[in-house]
Formats: structure tokens, sequence, C-alpha cells
């Protein structure tokens, strides 16, 4: 045994050896964090030139613009609205009767080339069936084209033989073997190829077509949505409850398999869950004590269930569930069950009435406005102009403080833009709301919110964030057009804030979040899904609460309903939008998750240049996602749960509604009340100045006749 001093001068020999092994582990760790960056700029130069020499089609439409940051936001901006497609009988018949023009051998062809996509592999296996016997051939001579440049199509290819070019302003960027397939973002929406793509040599394709491919997609899901709830339907305790829920019940229900011999339940085991058979037979079985063998008790097929004492408390199984032959079942557990008929008694929106003095201002206002006629009022500036027309500044002759906004829309383009039904719809819904957040706006064109916020100022020359419509008061028309005057309001939009600062701050994010979350509580209640939620479409009144504008995309859903329109802004719609599966009021919450996303950070957690990846992302969800650390753990949590890939999972989908978004821990101390009262210092209050009467104002034509009926007679 050594002396003290041995054992000391090991001990120092030791420590000295760990310094140095820490001191290499921090060289490694350095070393490993540049190799990490490496791959990571390696990794977006990689992403930059797959977007720059990505396939044409939809798929390239954004990557082409991808080099001016100014055509770039606003394609994310832009609101996309595709038709709603009506599945008559015809369409239906054919597309399930078909068998198909394509060989064994070419559907499997078809058949890979879809589960290569990105976007299309996430299809399930019955929808991918579906389209492969929808395809139909064509053939391309040599030097012939298929796609050309800035024309719109409805089709996506898969090519079987032959080589194409890919060309851009007349430069080669890749050529296309066979089992690629191209085109594929034409069979969401109406879009602009960005490429042109021609035969190097005779080829073969096979093309899907989008109303083929939509059919395909809807009758699936509906399908889908029929069986499952006529089977939750046929359950006794189940009926006494409402259509919507029974459609949140067998949203949550999950679809699962078993096979002959399988056990489904085993006695004396503890169990929360519930089941419905959907196809096949089960044998119910008991084992007593004492005895090894089973003895059947019964006998379950198709339409029965077993289980539900689960679904009330804790349950200890008294007997065995055996699958006989192959099973399906429907399956939910009692948390998610709970979570559906909690406050079904509940109305989640309580509006604040507004005051005496409210009530009479506006009662005035109304009552001076009701003999004016369009002829009264004074054009003081154009404020931006408009898919369907433009809207002007105006003030009354005989009140230049009155200002308002009137909205000139052109009867031709509204038709030849199919828009008619939309600008109807959006009328219909906004003629009767009266929520504090939001504003009362008809016939207001998405895309001119930027226009007005900087037009504004150089037209009136006064610092003035720009004017918004408000609260209908009168109608006009003429043989040209429609008008449609509005109050004025005074603020800016969200989209300017977030330009001026990057990023807002969580104050500030949580009280315009709250502001749309009471917005969201009031349409949903109405059961109106808005579908458009994003920072160009909450604006700010006078006194700095935000408030959402109309859109396009409003729509009110049936009950217990689903609708189909693939409808949104890329980037902000939810999952089951993109793939058609059918969506109702909760793709507003995943909206709602990826807007807190953006006020925080400032980008948006799936943007991408090409529009493929930013719906490949959505699909893939929020869970691979690496959250910026300028979000806290609490607001990423908020943000997971509201963006969940099943919409009757997302927080504010299950029986309590909007009350389980306030009660989130990110909302912790958030005084709702006070919002609601209107108490709350907002965190910007708009600097608004009046334009002066210039004198120089124009006016409307005198023949023009006032709108005093419905809007269907628009």
């Amino acid at each position: 045994m050594g002396t003290l001093r041995d054992l000391q001068f090991a001990l120092q020999l030791k420590i000295e050896e760990l310094r140095q092994r820490d001191t290499l582990i921090d060289e490694l760790e350095l070393e490993l964090d540049t190799k990490d960056e490496l791959i990571r700029r390696l990794q977006e130069e990689l992403d930059r030139y797959r977007a720059t020499a990505s396939l044409p089609g939809s798929s390239a439409a954004s990557a082409a613009c991808s080099a001016q940051g100014e055509d770039r936001q606003r394609a994310r901006s832009k609101a996309v609205i595709s038709e709603p497609l009506a599945l008559d009988p015809v369409a239906v018949a054919r597309v399930s009767n078909r068998n198909g023009d394509a060989s064994q051998e070419s559907q499997r062809l078809v058949r890979a080339a879809i589960m290569k996509n990105d976007l299309l592999k996430n299809l399930g296996q019955r929808e991918i069936g579906g389209i492969v016997a929808c395809v139909h051939p064509t053939t391309v001579k040599q030097g012939c084209c298929v796609l050309q440049e800035q024309t719109k199509g409805a089709q996506a290819y898969v090519l079987e033989e032959g080589r194409l070019d890919v060309t851009k302003d007349g430069k080669r960027l890749s050529t296309l073997e066979p089992g690629d397939m191209f085109g594929e973002l034409a069979l969401l929406y109406d879009c602009a190829h960005a490429c042109s793509v021609s035969a190097q040599k005779d080829s073969k394709l096979w093309i899907i077509e989008r109303r083929s491919f939509q059919t395909v997609l809807m009758q699936s899901g509906l399908t889908r949505l029929c069986h499952s709830m006529e089977l939750l339907s046929s359950v006794p305790f189940l009926q006494p409850l409402p259509q919507d829920v029974i459609m949140k019940m067998s949203d949550l229900m999950e679809e699962t398999h078993y096979s002959d011999g399988d056990y489904i339940i085993r006695q004396e085991a503890a169990g929360d869950t519930f089941y419905v058979i959907s196809k096949g037979q089960v044998n119910v079985t008991e084992t007593k004590p004492g005895h090894e063998e089973q003895s059947v008790l019964s006998k379950l097929s198709e339409r029965q269930w077993f289980g539900e004492k689960a679904l009330w408390g804790e349950d200890v199984r008294n007997v065995d569930v055996i699958a006989a032959g192959d099973v399906t079942c429907l399956v939910i557990d009692r948390e998610a069950f709970t979570g559906v008929i909690s406050g079904l008694a509940l109305d989640s929106y309580h509006q604040v009435p507004p005051s005496h003095e409210a009530r009479t201002e506006l009662n005035q206002e109304l009552t001076f406005l009701s003999s004016a006629t369009l002829s009264d009022f004074r054009i003081v500036s154009t404020l931006a102009p408009g898919e369907l027309g433009r809207i002007d500044l105006v003030q009354l002759k005989s009140n230049s403080k009155c200002l308002l906004a009137m909205r000139v829309l052109r009867k031709k383009l509204m038709f030849s833009s199919g828009q008619q039904e939309h600008v109807l719809r959006e009328g219909r819904i906004l003629m009767e709301t009266r929520c504090p957040f939001i504003v009362r706006c008809l016939l207001f064109s998405i895309g001119l919110i930027s226009c007005l916020t900087f037009g504004l100022q150089r037209m009136l020359t006064v610092k003035t964030p720009f004017f918004m419509a408000h609260r209908l008061h009168k109608t006009f028309r003429d043989t040209e057009c429609l008008y449609v005057l509005t109050e004025a309001c005074l603020g800016g939009d969200l989209r300017h804030v977030l330009t001026d600062k990057g990023c807002l701050d969580e104050s500030s994010t949580r009280f315009y979040t709250a502001c749309v979350v009471e917005a969201l509580d009031f349409l949903h209640g109405r059961n109106v899904v808005y579908r458009d939620v994003k920072p160009e479409n909450v604006v700010l009144d006078e006194r700095g609460y935000a408030k959402l504008i109309g859109s396009r995309c409003l729509k009110r859903l049936e009950v217990g309903q689903k609708t189909w329109t693939f409808c949104g802004t890329l980037g902000y719609m939810a999952p089951e939008v993109i793939l058609y599966k059918g969506h109702s009021l909760s793709a507003d919450l995943w909206s709602l998750g990826v807007f807190v996303f953006e006020l925080l950070s400032g980008g948006l957690p799936f943007n991408s240049a090409d529009p493929m990846k930013s719906l490949a992302g959505t699909i893939r969800g929020t869970e691979l996602i690496d959250f910026p650390k300028i979000i806290s753990k609490s607001a990423s949590s908020l943000i997971k749960k509201l963006c969940r890939s099943n919409p009757s999972e997302r927080l504010g989908s299950l029986g309590n509604g909007a009350k389980d978004i306030q009660k989130h821990k990110w909302f912790e101390g958030f005084d709702w009340d006070g919002l609601c009262k209107r108490t709350i210092i907002p965190p910007v209050i708009p600097q608004v100045k009046y334009p002066l009467d210039s004198g120089t104002c124009g006016q409307y034509a005198k023949d023009s006749l006032e709108l005093s009926t419905t809007w269907e007679d628009f």
C-alpha cells in the first residue's frame, strides 16, 4: 500500500487525465457542430437545387418565381379555391365500374409512381387503387409538347415509355424517365405550369384526370364516413347524441384489424376501450374458476358491439373476445369518448351586448344614411384594384367627415371567373354576423390588404395604415357594376405588423390569437367554417383590437356533414383539405396553430418555394419539425395540440370547444372577460389621421339604382 503522498499524486494524474479527456470531448463536440453546420448548409443548397430543377407542372410553379421574394410572398399569401365537386351519379358510376385501360404491368408502374410522390403516397391503398383504375393512355410524338409553360391544366401524367425534356424559357432543366410523374399539383386545383415538357422521342404516358382523382377521394371519404356513422348510430346508447358528435366520434375511432384466433379482449384484464364490429365475427367466451376449457357464450357479428362499460369507468373484463376469421373493428378509448361528449349543453360563445351609447350611435348612423343615394357620395380616392373591381374611399357630399368604403364589383368579371356563388355565400353569412371580432365586410377581396396598407398612404399623403370595409350599410347597382357601401374601419392588418417587426412577442401574439379564437368560436357556434386564417385576414380596428375580415372561403355546413372543396392558402390549410378526406370546423384549428407559429417566429412551419414541398410538409405534420427556440414550450404545446393530424383530436374540437383553448397553459392569466368587454389595452394602437377633402373628388353615375332586395338578386 502506497503512502498518502503517492495516493495524492495518483489522484492528480487521474484528474489531469480527466481534464484532457474533457478537452478532447469539447474539441470533438466543436468539430461535430462544425460538421452539422456544414451538412445544414449543403442541405439548403441541395433544396435550392431541387427547387430550381423540380419537375414541371404545379409542383414547380412556386420554384420558378423563388428568385423574386416579393412574387413568392404574394403567391404564398393568395387563397386558392377549387370549385367544389358535385358527385353526380354518372361520374360515380363511371369511376366505380371502371375496369381500367392499363394492363397489370402498367398499373404497377402507375402505383409505384404514386407511391414515390411526396404528396400522393399519403393516400390510402383503397384511394390509390381507385386512382390507378381510372388512368387512361396517350401517346406523344417526338418533338411534340405535353405541357406548355404558363398554361393551365387539369391532369397529372406518368411516363411509361420514352423520354421527355423539361424546359423553362427555352433552357433544358431535366429529363423525365419511365416511372416519373409530373403535373400532380393540377390534381388539387387550377394552376399554371411553370415549365414546358416535350417528347425527346416517341413516348407513352398515363393520364390522371383531376375530376376522376377528386371523385375517387370524395367517394371513398363519403363511403367511410357514412359507414362509420351508420354503425355508431345503430348503437342504442349513442343514438341520443347529436349528429355532429357522432361525426367526431367516427373521426376518432380507429379502424383495427384482427386475424383468426387473435384475442381482442382477455378475461380479467383491465380495459378502457369500446369496440364496434365493422366486418367479420367474434366469439365471446368465458373460462370459469377451476376449469381450463373455454365455454362459448355468444357470437357477435357486423353492427354489434362490446366493451361499452369501459367508457363509463374502470372495467375489468369478465369474458374473452376472440376473432373468428378476419375481423375489422372501430375502436375508441374512454379518454377520447369523454372528450367528445363533454360540454354538450354548453353554448360556447357569449357575446357581450353593445352598450346603450353604442346602440344609439349606430341607430343615428343608419338613420343618417337611410335616405342617401349613390350620387350623394364623392370618391376621395381609389384604395386598390381587386379581382372583381376596386374599392373606393368615399364621403358624403353633405358631410365630408363621414368616411365610408365602397366596393365596386364588375358583373362580367364576377360571372366569367365563376365567383358569384362564393361572393353570395360570403354575403349571406356576413349579413347575419354580429360579432365584435369579425369585420362585417361584404365582397372584400382577400388579396387587397397589402395594397391598401401602402397604397393609401401614397394616394392620400397622410399617415393612415389603410381603410378596411366594415358593417354593411347599403347596396346599389347599375348595368355594369354592383356597389356595396360599408363603414370604413381604420387600422392595419397583422401582415403589415409582421413586416415591420419580423415577429411578435408572446404577449402580443396571445392578444391577437385570443381575438381570432373568439371570432372562430362565434362562427363555429353557427356551424360556419372560415378556412383561411392567416395574418393578412386579421385586421386592427381604431383601438387596436383584431378582427377577422370576410373571405370567399366562408361556408356554412350542415350539422354532422363535411365539405370537400380544396380551399385556403398553401402553408395554412389542414391535411384533410389537401388530401380530399373531407373537412369540417376543425380545419380552422389547424390554421390557427400555424397562425400562432408565424406570429411568434415570423415564418411558416411548412414554408417552401415549391408548393408540393409545402403541402407534403403539412401532411407530415408538426411532430417532425424543429421549433425555433424563440417559441416557448407552452406555446409549442398549444401549436402541436392545434395541429394534430386527426381533426377530432385537435384542441378545441371536442365537447368544450374554444374553452379548451382558453384553458391551455399558454393562456394562463389572460383576461378573456376583459377582451370581450374591450377593457384590455391592445399591444398596438394605430396612429390614424383622416384624409382632408381635396375638393377634386370624383362621383358615381347618377343613373345607378339602389339595390334593396336580397343578395340572390345580384
